[in-house]
């Protein structure tokens, strides 16, 4: 598996993906044929995640090939991540408390040997530990076995689930605050309360085409339980009216200008923000790290191209930088640098994002009811 840090690679992939392989999606979506065999499914959320190429973008392309209610299911699985990251703008403390719990777990399990041998595949579970090898080799999982892999930790191994969510931010290349949180709260049982996912051999077998072997797996595992729960924040996504020529901030989640609602706005200077580990809650890999840096050159290169006046700088930087916009880089970690040093930003949101987070106060089931009058505001 490859995924080239471009703009360019991201397109030949979306293209590839909707001319020869959407047709078969919704049948096909959830087995996990192999690293090597990935034509059942789009392999875009890394280019989607850091804004390389948008959920508008891949449902319109795929639009153009069949209609609604063929895409009806690819067209959900796009926009789940909007919703993941709208549920969170709405609840922004289960983000701020999963990095409270997380820091406490981690001293907790340091040496703990469960938790060393897990995270170096060294488990006596076959196919647990091809896919922590995958995950670190490919920087990715397939979203089925995401599920598998996270039900494992939580429910065999009986491992934290704050520190399985970490463990995929720090090697994921479409990791993000929202989706990756959550998922593993979902899994858990503590997203939706009392309602957990248990993978099991019969459904690990059938969708791996019996690829792995000797799956002993707790099958009766109760949810997790939390007693906390959270209350709906009311928050603005506005714009100003009038977006005056100021400089514009650009993070990690917006890195095509291009496509952005704002390109034909004027700034004076944009500038590309880098988050370094060093100011991370969450190390994140080297390879994730490289992958990142690679994606803000090329957005780099195509801005010069098109003679904007732009700059690549850490997020260190951003605090001497007056007079600004930024493009939102929603709940994580580069809000969450801009929060703790008291930064005055007007935030810039996305129409798309202005438009799906009211439907995101319910669970998914619900926001599926508004994807036909989202996607119609595309055209």
């Amino acid at each position: 598996m490859n995924f080239e840090a471009s703009r360019a690679k991201a397109l030949d992939k979306l293209n590839y993906f909707v001319e020869n392989n959407l047709s078969e999606y919704s049948k096909l979506r959830n087995f996990d044929f192999g690293p090597e065999n990935r034509s059942n499914i789009s392999c875009l959320s890394p280019y989607i995640t850091h804004g390389i190429i948008s959920e508008k973008e891949v449902i319109e392309k795929s639009l153009g090939k069949f209609s609604f209610s063929k895409n009806e299911k690819f067209i959900q699985e796009v926009l789940w991540r909007t919703y993941w990251k709208g549920w969170l703008e709405l609840r922004p403390n289960v983000w701020s408390d999963y990095l409270m719990e997380l820091n406490k777990i981690k001293e907790e399990f340091k040496n703990n040997q469960n938790y060393l041998n897990a995270i170096e595949g060294k488990t006596n579970i076959e196919c647990f530990n091809a896919w922590i090898n995958e995950l670190k080799e490919n920087n990715y999982l397939h979203n089925h076995t995401r599920m598998w892999f996270a039900s494992i930790w939580i429910f065999t191994l009986e491992l934290p689930w704050q520190l399985g969510a970490e463990f995929f931010m720090q090697h994921l290349y479409d990791g993000d605050a929202a989706s990756n949180t959550l998922g593993w709260r979902w899994v858990a049982g503590v997203q939706t309360q009392g309602k957990h996912y248990l993978a099991s051999e019969w459904n690990i077998k059938k969708f791996t085409n019996n690829r792995f072997k000797n799956i002993k797996l707790n099958e009766n595992a109760p949810p997790k339980i939390s007693e906390k729960s959270y209350q709906i924040v009311k928050r603005d996504f506005n714009n100003p009216q009038n977006i005056e020529e100021k400089n514009l901030l650009i993070f990690e989640n917006n890195l095509s200008f291009e496509i952005t609602d704002f390109k034909d706005n004027n700034f004076n200077k944009i500038y590309l923000v880098s988050n370094k580990n060093g100011n991370r809650s969450i190390k994140l890999s080297e390879k994730v790290m490289k992958f990142k840096s690679l994606l803000i050159e090329d957005q780099e290169k195509r801005l010069k191209d098109q003679s904007i006046n732009c700059q690549a700088i850490d997020i260190s930087e951003i605090t001497n930088i007056e007079n600004c916009y930024g493009l939102y880089p929603t709940v994580g970690e580069n809000l969450d640098f801009i929060n703790s040093n008291n930064l005055k930003i007007d935030f810039l949101f996305r129409n798309l994002d202005q438009l799906a987070w009211q439907y995101c106060k319910k669970g998914f089931f619900n926001f599926k009811n508004y994807i036909p009058k989202i996607v119609s505001t595309f055209n």
